[in-house]
C-alpha cells in the first residue's frame, strides 16, 4: 500500500522517479544527525535552534523519500510522504508539518514566533525519525 501511494503521488505529479542513491541517502542523514547536535546547541539563538532541527527533519524526511526512489520539490510533500516511506502516524509527521508552516512564516513573512516548546518537541522526535530512515537500509 505504501509503495502504491508514493506510485500515486508520481502518477499526478507530486513526486519525481529517481532512482535510489545510496552515498545521496548517507549524506542526507549524516546532515540530518548534524544538524540535530546544532539544534541542541543552548548557545545558538532559538532561530538558529529550529532552522539546524528543521533542516534536520527535512534532511531524514528526504532521504527515506529517495530510499524508495522519489523526490519531490514541496517539502510539506516530503514530511507527509513520511507515512509511506516509514510508516509514520499523522501525529508524528504533523509536527513536522507545523514546523514547516513556522518556518514559512519566518522565511517569507519575516514572522518569528517559535516557542522554546516547539524547538523541544522537534528534537525529541528527530532522533524517532533518523532511526526509522535508517532501519531502511535493512529492508534492501
Amino acid at each position: 500500500m505504501a509503495l502504491e501511494s508514493l506510485a500515486n503521488l508520481h502518477r499526478i505529479g507530486q513526486l519525481k522517479s529517481e532512482p535510489r542513491d545510496g552515498p545521496e541517502f548517507e549524506r542526507l542523514l549524516k546532515m540530518a544527525k548534524t544538524r540535530l547536535l546544532d539544534a541542541q546547541l543552548k548557545n545558538l539563538s532559538s532561530e538558529g535552534r529550529f532552522n539546524s532541527a528543521y533542516s534536520a527533519a527535512h534532511a531524514a524526511a528526504l532521504a527515506a523519500l529517495r530510499w524508495h526512489g522519489y523526490r519531490s520539490e514541496n517539502r510539506f510533500t516530503v514530511f507527509q510522504c513520511l507515512a509511506h516511506t516509514i510508516n509514520w502516524p499523522p501525529h508524528k509527521w504533523r509536527v513536522l508539518d507545523a514546523a514547516h508552516q513556522k518556518r514559512n512564516l519566518a522565511e517569507y513573512e519575516g514572522y518569528w514566533d517559535i516557542e522554546e516548546s516547539a524547538i523541544v518537541e522537534l528534537c525529541e522526535l528527530l532522533p524517532q525519525l533518523i532511526a526509522a530512515t535508517e532501519k531502511l537500509k535493512s529492508t534492501t
